[in-house]
């Protein structure tokens, strides 16, 4: 375990895509969701539930999903915000800056459907984290769910290790629910997060990531 302060587990942590082939050990996962299990929940609901995935039940996963069509409608919408000029110019900036660190051109449709075949296989990531929770949750509940997540990907950072938060997975979301076992009907899949030790070598895990600035998003007043 890393000594590593909790701004600079937020500072560092960013969504890795190029892992090491270097498994994760199951205590450490173990050791980070134990500790997870603290993260704030409206009236204590907790209404997270996941399965970590990996070696060979992950390749099979894997492999589902390379031989499906994503499915239609998704699970859900998670690209609404890209209806606002704002929050679109903020998307078009990041793709624009990750692409062109990668080297990929607009209309290198070749090289841009094989960064999408690496969403589905987690950026090689050795171990994946699938969250889902029961239908009848509302947007508390999301919220709360974010909070987890977000506890789990500092934990995992304190541990030396690297995420990648994948909304992308929805895509696939019945499918993986009939892999795990969990009710289509019962429960709404809603992210995957691939866990393993990021590649510093490569550039799509180098580039500086755009964020507005504090101004823009919060005000203090009575102060």
């Amino acid at each position: 375990m890393n000594d590593m302060s909790v701004s600079e587990a937020v500072a560092s942590r960013r969504s890795v895509r190029g892992f090491l082939d270097k498994a994760v050990p199951l205590e450490t996962l173990r050791r980070v969701m134990d500790k997870a299990r603290m993260a704030p929940s409206g009236c204590n609901f907790q209404p997270w539930e996941a399965t970590i995935v990996s070696g060979e039940p992950l390749k099979a996963l894997q492999q589902r999903m390379l031989a499906a069509s994503p499915q239609d409608p998704m699970e859900y919408d998670y690209n609404a915000p890209s209806q606002s000029p704002v929050h679109l110019a903020r998307v078009q900036e990041l793709g624009g800056t990750m692409y062109e660190t990668m080297g990929i051109a607009r209309t290198d449709k070749d090289a841009r459907d094989a960064f999408m075949e690496a969403n589905v296989l987690s950026f090689g990531a050795p171990a994946l984290l699938l969250c889902y929770f029961p239908r009848f949750m509302k947007e508390a509940q999301w919220s709360d769910v974010g909070m987890w997540l977000q506890t789990i990907m500092l934990l995992l950072r304190e541990e030396g290790l690297d995420s990648c938060p994948q909304e992308y997975m929805g895509l696939y979301a019945r499918l993986i629910k009939d892999f795990l076992g969990v009710s289509d009907e019962t429960h709404i899949f809603f992210c995957g997060i691939a866990i393993g030790w990021r590649d510093a070598s490569l550039p799509v895990n180098n580039f500086e990531r755009p964020r507005v600035p504090l101004d823009q998003q919060v005000q203090f007043l009575g102060f």
